[in-house]
């Protein structure tokens, strides 16, 4: 009966643990999508459960926009063993990830555009002579 009681009164007072991630541009004002989900324009407060690598995407007329991949770190407090005591303890923890992008002017002239076209074309043909050179002829 002791035992059920201390359970009971541990998790009356246990804590909670909160995640966000706080997403900001320059400029401000652009959209944000993080793994393919919309979540606002920048400054936008994000709430997480998983750690991780998450897909990050940013757009906003007449700037470049942002493609990448964020990793949101394990913090000390949430180890295996630590995690469970900090969930435990009545306090609120709050760990917060601040990720700023610093975003590019769109050039959108005819010249930038053949030069993006230059670009992505010699990738393609550096990525399609690495695949040729790395197929096994089996002609006879």
């Amino acid at each position: 009966m002791l035992l059920v009681g201390l359970a009971s009164l541990t998790l009356m007072f246990t804590g909670c643990v909160r995640r966000t991630i706080e997403i900001t541009t320059s400029p401000e004002g652009a959209l944000v999508w993080l793994n393919g989900r919309e979540v606002g324009r920048t400054p936008v407060t994000v709430d997480f459960m998983h750690y991780g690598t998450y897909d990050l995407m940013i757009k906003k007329k007449g700037w470049e926009p942002i493609i990448d991949a964020k990793r949101a770190p394990i913090p000390v407090t949430d180890m295996p063993g630590l995690d469970l005591m900090v969930e435990i303890l009545p306090i609120d923890a709050h760990h917060t990830l601040q990720w700023h992008i610093d975003m590019e002017p769109r050039d959108d002239s005819h010249a930038a555009l053949l030069k993006r076209a230059n670009g992505l074309r010699k990738e393609v043909r550096g990525n399609l002579a690495v695949e040729s050179r790395n197929t096994l002829d089996e002609s006879p």
